[in-house]
């Protein structure tokens, strides 16, 4: 068996690995490119493979950047099947299609190609198979590549996925979960006799603060930005950490009262959709998020909040007075709606960015994160004088503790570990923790690395 990885390897984004097991090529997962442009140069090379050469593909989750390219495939001739959790297929859906409603726009506005069309997208969903949690699937009927997906507990529908083929036992963590955050289950163990784990490290270099500290920061801002009589945009990933700050925005202003009624703009039509998806699916809802749910509480609306669906909805923000939130995608400033209150906004001091997610290097969001000013915006140079924070506590990935513990689940730790989806420091400060705590030499996967086990 060969494992070969072509994305997210020495780099967090464009998921893409494969497994070639006999006469069969299984993919695992096909995301965007993400950083200084929503659909950067990467995203236009050829695929490493040809792709009705592929038998088969596994999706983790509904992220960009392990989905975007998935089009592409259907696109360039792939016939065979997608896997994934039925939640994440839907999710895929509203992905895909607003990666193409950005590029159409990013290609009006400013020539920039075009990756996919419609009817790739309509290819991709007929082209689905769902599959449940803890459920055997024989990929082609003979037994000889079994796999089963685990709940990861990093967004809906989010899986781990395991793989047996020519009595090997491979591991494919896709995103693993933080700790202790709404509406979703925890990420399960790990299990025994892993032959090899590939395993993400996006924050195998740092701690989060706990989810006590997260409320009281999210609290704590504010009330401070208020008080300034500013405007704080969020630029929210649109599934998972939006639908999470809507559940802490509840819980702050309907059941503490804690926050004080302020306008609160969902301007993300993504965001909006796939909260639709979260009602609908909530066998996958943690105890806590089924308890509220059945004493009748809408964990995603509260007094206050306005969802601006349409782009005249999103326009009309600017008629309100501050104070007021605006959340709003992308989540790494690279596009979308956030980039148009950043151009209003940035350059006030009496203003916050409250960053809640992993940014990109390149992306703008990382840009200022860093402390770049003048940052260019949609093209124009804006000076960056408002209050910037970030919160690690919100990243829907597990931190250097979560992911150590999750490794350490298995009674039996896996033989063999490759590390992807991080940046080359936070691999090699991960590697180290690994080998302290397991005596394991975990090895950096990569780009266009080829390993046999």
């Amino acid at each position: 068996m060969q494992i070969h990885f072509f994305g997210a390897a020495g780099e967090v984004t464009g998921s893409n690995s494969m497994v070639e097991t006999g006469d069969k090529k299984i993919i695992v997962d096909c995301g965007m490119f993400q950083g200084s442009d929503f659909n950067e140069g990467k995203n236009h090379d050829p695929l490493p493979y040809m792709a009705e050469g592929v038998s088969a593909v596994l999706v983790t989750h509904a992220h960009l950047d392990h989905v975007g390219r998935l089009p592409i495939l259907a696109k360039n001739g792939f016939t065979g099947s997608f896997y994934a959790n039925p939640a994440t297929i839907e999710l895929a859906e509203l992905v895909m299609r607003d990666a193409l409603t950005v590029m159409r726009h990013d290609n009006t506005k400013f020539g920039m190609p075009v990756l996919y069309e419609e009817q790739d997208v309509e290819q991709v969903m007929q082209q689905f198979k769902p599959v449940e949690y803890h459920e055997w699937v024989d990929l082609f009927g003979d037994k000889k590549v079994m796999v089963y997906f685990r709940d990861a507990g990093h967004i809906f529908g989010s899986a781990f996925i395991e793989l047996v083929a020519e009595g090997k036992h491979v591991v494919f963590s896709g995103d693993i979960g933080n700790v202790n955050v709404p509406i979703l289950r925890p990420t399960e163990s790990l299990p025994p006799g892993i032959d090899l784990l590939v395993c993400e490290s996006t924050y195998g270099d740092r701690l989060h603060e706990s989810d006590q500290e997260r409320r009281e920061i999210i609290e704590n801002e504010v009330v401070e930005a208020v008080g300034r009589g500013g405007v704080m945009m969020i630029p929210s990933f649109s599934l998972e950490r939006t639908q999470e700050l809507l559940y802490e925005f509840n819980d702050l202003i309907d059941r503490t009262h804690r926050i004080k009624r302020v306008p609160i703009f969902l301007d993300s039509p993504l965001a909006i959709k796939a909260t639709h998806v979260y009602r609908k699916y909530v066998k996958y809802y943690n105890l806590e998020a089924l308890s509220l749910l059945k004493g009748g509480d809408d964990m995603f609306n509260f007094a206050g909040l306005e969802e601006t669906l349409t782009v005249e909805d999103s326009k009309r923000i600017n008629e309100t007075h501050n104070p007021k939130i605006i959340i709003a995608g992308a989540g790494m400033m690279n596009g979308g709606r956030i980039l148009h209150h950043a151009m209003r906004y940035l350059s006030d001091p009496k203003s916050t960015l409250l960053i809640i997610g992993y940014q990109a290097h390149g992306s703008l969001g990382r840009q200022i994160l860093e402390g770049h000013s003048p940052v260019q915006v949609m093209r124009e140079r804006v000076e960056v004088k408002c209050k910037v924070k970030a919160v690690g506590a919100f990243s829907a990935h597990g931190d250097q503790y979560k992911m150590l513990s999750w490794i350490g689940s298995s009674d039996i730790p896996p033989k063999s570990i490759y590390l992807n989806h991080g940046e080359p420091e936070a691999v090699r400060v991960f590697a180290e923790k690994i080998k302290q705590n397991f005596n394991i030499d975990a090895k950096p996967a990569e780009r266009n690395l080829t390993i046999e086990i």
